[in-house]
C-alpha cells in the first residue's frame, strides 16, 4: 500500500527513510493520476448509497460537480429552450441492428433512464436489470433506476393527496422538465439504437399519472411531451459512446460509482 502524509491537500515526503521513497512516490503519481480524485469519491458515494444515506450522495456529488477532476457532466446537458411551443421540428432516429437480443434491448433502455438523469443533474440511486438467465426462463420482471429528488412520485401513488399545480407544492417546472425527459428517456434510446421502441407502456403511464394528478389540460400535456422527446433525443443522441458503455457496464450490474465514472470518462465534452 502507498503512504504519503498530506499538509492542506499535498503530498510531503520529508523525513522518511530511504526504503520507503519509491512507495511514496508512487503514492503521489496517483494523487496526480487523471480521474483519481472522481473515482476516490465514487468509492465513497457507493458506500453512501448502500448504507442509504442519500442525503449524504448526493451533497458528495456536489461537491465535484463541474470540476475539472470532478463530475463534468453532472447536470451539464445542454437542453431545448422550452417555451410551450414546437412546431416543424424533426429528428432522425439512428438505426442500429447490431443488438437484437432482449437483454441488449433493456439494456439501453435502462441507460437512456440513468444517463438522461445524470446529464440533467438527478442522481441515480440504484439500479436493478434482468439477465441473460431471467429471459431463457421467462422470468423476466422488467429493469428499473431509482432516483434521488422525485418524492413527489410516492405522493401520487397513494392517490390521498389532492391536484397541485406546478411551482404550488412539491413539483416545481424545473423537476417535472426533468421528470418527464427521464421517463421517456428509455423509449427514446430504444428509438435511437434499434429504429423503433417495442417496450411495455409503463414509463408513458406513469408520466401520464403525474399530468393528471397536475390538472394539466391535453394540450398542455401534447406540448410538455413533445419538448421532452425532443430534447431527450438530443441528449442521448450527442452523448451516444456514453450510452453505449453505460450500457455494457450496466449489464455486468456493476455499482453507481462504476457507471458515473464510465460516463465521465466517454462524455462527449465539446458538445456536452
Amino acid at each position: 500500500m502507498g503512504f504519503a502524509i498530506y499538509y492542506n491537500g499535498l503530498c510531503s515526503h520529508h523525513h522518511l527513510r530511504p526504503e520507503f521513497q519509491m512507495v511514496t512516490t508512487l503514492a503521489s503519481s496517483e494523487c496526480r493520476e487523471p480521474g483519481a480524485l472522481r473515482r476516490r469519491a465514487l468509492t465513497k458515494l457507493d458506500r453512501e448509497l448502500s448504507k442509504g444515506h442519500f442525503k449524504s450522495a448526493l451533497s458528495l456529488v456536489k461537491e465535484l460537480q463541474g470540476k475539472p477532476d470532478g463530475l463534468r457532466g453532472f447536470g451539464a446537458a445542454r437542453q431545448v429552450s422550452f417555451n410551450g411551443r414546437l412546431e416543424n421540428l424533426m429528428i432522425d432516429a439512428i438505426s442500429d441492428s447490431v443488438y437484437e437480443e432482449n437483454h441488449i434491448t433493456c439494456m439501453q433502455h435502462e441507460a437512456g433512464h440513468f444517463l438522461t438523469a445524470y446529464l440533467l443533474g438527478v442522481l441515480p440511486r440504484g439500479y436493478e436489470v434482468p439477465s441473460i438467465e431471467d429471459f431463457r426462463k421467462d422470468n423476466f420482471l422488467g429493469g428499473k433506476v431509482g432516483f434521488l429528488g422525485f418524492e413527489f412520485l410516492e405522493d401520487i401513488h397513494t392517490g390521498k393527496l389532492p391536484k397541485r399545480k406546478v411551482n404550488n407544492g412539491k413539483v416545481s417546472a424545473r423537476n417535472l422538465n426533468r421528470f418527464s425527459c427521464i421517463a421517456l428517456a428509455g423509449l427514446a434510446s430504444e428509438c435511437l439504437v434499434f429504429g423503433c421502441s417495442e417496450s411495455s407502456s409503463s414509463d408513458v403511464l406513469k408520466l401520464d399519472r403525474v399530468f393528471k394528478w397536475l390538472g394539466f389540460t391535453e394540450s398542455e400535456v401534447d406540448a410538455q411531451v413533445r419538448w421532452a422527446v425532443l430534447n431527450t433525443l438530443l441528449i442521448l443522441h450527442r452523448h451516444n459512446e456514453a450510452r453505449s458503455r453505460l450500457a455494457e457496464a450496466m449489464a455486468l450490474r456493476r455499482s453507481v460509482g462504476f457507471c458515473i465514472d464510465t460516463i465521465e470518462n466517454t462524455l462527449n465534452l465539446s458538445d456536452i
